[in-house]
Parts: structure tokens; sequence; C-alpha cells
């Protein structure tokens, strides 16, 4: 289902899986694609593999494009305004699904802004990062969030160093889970059937 979410800049481009007919949802979902600048969009493999797991765990995902990207309104902010663009994608969530917790996942640059977000947002429920870019955070190690955190990271990832993303990890507050797919790339080319099965055993914890 393709949708248009509300931002002061216009709005921007989504697609979402809604739950299927007679089922109530416990949970949604927002997913939040790579680097704009790097061709990062919401159609990205991995982000795309993210939303179908959840969505065949019964619960709806969204997932779109940031500011500037596809037929988004306005452009490349370095962070900053991206980091507003999750929060118009939440406030979509909040109005048609209102009440439900969000599980919010994030796929390399996704994960810098969309964890940064879903750490302080009241709305979000639990966090999955992807191939996080440990050293955009600059020190920001989400203190302070309690919230359930699941880190999945190639042990070959030639974007984000793995050794720089479990030093990152080792200071983030509890509860919270590494797994580390080995020999994979910072895409998991050939893994994301294992990146899917790592995430339903996650959400299933939830």
């Amino acid at each position: 289902m393709h949708v248009d979410i509300p931002s002061p800049l216009g709005r921007l481009e989504g697609i979402l899986k809604p739950e299927e007919a007679g089922v109530k949802p416990h949970y949604v979902s927002l997913v939040c694609h790579p680097h704009p600048l790097y061709g990062g969009t919401m159609d990205n493999k991995v982000v795309f593999k993210v939303a179908q797991i959840l969505q065949a765990l019964q619960i709806p995902a969204l997932r779109f494009n940031f500011r500037g990207v596809g037929r988004s309104s306005g452009s490349y902010d370095e962070g900053r305004g991206e980091m507003d663009d999750v929060r118009y994608a939440l406030d979509f969530l909040s109005h048609r699904y209102p009440g439900l917790p969000v599980i919010l996942a994030g796929f390399s640059f996704g994960a810098y802004v969309g964890l940064r977000v879903g750490a302080i947002d009241g709305r979000v429920r639990a966090l999955i990062g992807l191939g996080v870019p440990a050293r955009s955070f600059d020190g920001d190690t989400l203190q302070g969030c309690t919230k359930p955190k699941l880190i999945i990271h190639g042990t070959r990832d030639e974007v984000a160093p793995y050794a720089l993303t479990v030093r990152w990890f080792e200071q983030l507050p509890a509860p919270k889970t590494m797994i580390a797919v080995e020999g994979a790339d910072h895409f998991f080319q050939g893994r994301l059937d294992e990146v899917q099965t790592i995430i339903a055993s996650f959400v299933q914890t939830l």
C-alpha cells in the first residue's frame, strides 16, 4: 500500500504492509533506509527483507523515503531533518494505529537516525539496528534507553567496521543483544534469510 506521510515540507513517500484481514496486531513497525547520498532508499534489499519478516509476524510494517529521496519532499539534511522524518513517520503510525507500540528498525544511516529517535520517543517499544555505523554516533550510546535493543552486524562489514560497533554496543544500556553474522558484509549479501531469523527470534521475546 503506497502512502503519503504528511510533513511540514510536503510529504514523505512510504509503503505500508498492513495487517491481514481479521488480524488484530499487537505491534506496528517502522523501517529506516540507508544513506540517501549513496543510493539508499526504502527499496533497499535489507530494508525490504526486514519489513517482510515483520509483516510475516503479523506486524504492520512501514518503510519510507527520507526527504529528497524518490517522491519525498525536501532535501538531504545531514541527519538532523531525517530524525524529524522518523518522527513524522511515527506520527503517521500513531494516527493509523492509535496506542499500538512501535518496533523501530534501521539499516546503516537509517539505524543512526532511527535509533536516536526511538531511544527517546515513548511510542517506540523496541529497537533493531543493522549495520550500525558506530562512528556516526560520536559517543552517543543511547544512555538512559532501557528499551530492548537488537544489533545485527556482519563481521566483514566494510562500511561500518565490526570492531567499532562492538565497542559502541558494550556501552549501550541493557537490555540489549548483539548478533554477529559471521563473514557477512555491510549489506548481508546472501545472508538475509539469517537476518530474518534473528529478527523473528528477537520479536518473539517482546
